[in-house]
């Protein structure tokens, strides 16, 4: 189960089953514990391999045993999200958590601008349990509807579940208009029905310079 100890610290209890978690991020613990590294975060060779391709490092640790772990990272404000059978889409740097039922993988997002070629990956969360992710601040859920599109900054995103459809647009972004920002800027256009998790700070994402 999972629980929050005030709103950066999560605590998990176990009885003989098994969570998944960023590599490092575990700050206590009692009870009796075993934990595995687990490379490149996906499952299996595809996920090793498509993380090795696109130069995003991700590695998660599994523990397994009786009693109760604490995780933290970074003092980071920390959200549970429940999936029942759907899938979450959400920046690896940003995933803390998840039950060591779900599964994670990568998956591709787009392109960023036609011009420079370069691809997005986002981790995905599948079935049914719980994830805990992490924002700068405290997070923002903010719904999409088919009436009612959603255009997010890339550096403030965190996450998304539903029926989305995710469209990068380059040449554009909020801080065009005020004259800020350089390089090559594009925002993410959300259409369909679903939720999108965003963050009040925004960082460097993978996508470069936003």
């Amino acid at each position: 189960m999972f629980r929050l100890q005030g709103s950066k610290v999560l605590a998990v209890d176990l009885a003989g089953d098994t969570v998944k978690a960023k590599n490092g991020s575990m700050v206590a613990y009692d009870g009796q514990m075993a934990f595995k590294k687990m490379t490149g975060g996906g499952e299996g060779i595809r996920g090793m391999v498509t993380r090795r391709l696109t130069g995003e490092q991700m590695t998660m640790m599994e523990v397994k045993g009786q009693g109760t772990c604490y995780f933290a990272d970074r003092a980071s404000e920390i959200n549970l999200v429940q999936l029942h059978g759907d899938t979450l889409y959400v920046e690896s740097s940003n995933l803390l958590c998840t039950d060591g039922g779900l599964r994670t993988g990568t998956t591709f997002t787009g392109l960023r601008g036609g011009a420079s070629g370069n691809g997005l990956f986002t981790t995905t969360v599948e079935g049914t349990g719980q994830v805990a992710i992490m924002s700068d601040g405290t997070a923002v859920v903010l719904r999409v509807t088919p009436q009612y599109p959603l255009s997010v900054d890339p550096g403030a995103y965190i996450a998304h579940q539903g029926n989305l459809r995710q469209d990068f647009q380059s040449g554009v972004t909020f801080r065009t208009f005020l004259g800020e920002g350089g390089g090559e800027a594009f925002q993410i256009r959300f259409e369909g029905d679903g939720l999108v998790y965003v963050q009040p700070s925004e960082r460097n994402t993978v996508g470069g310079d936003v």
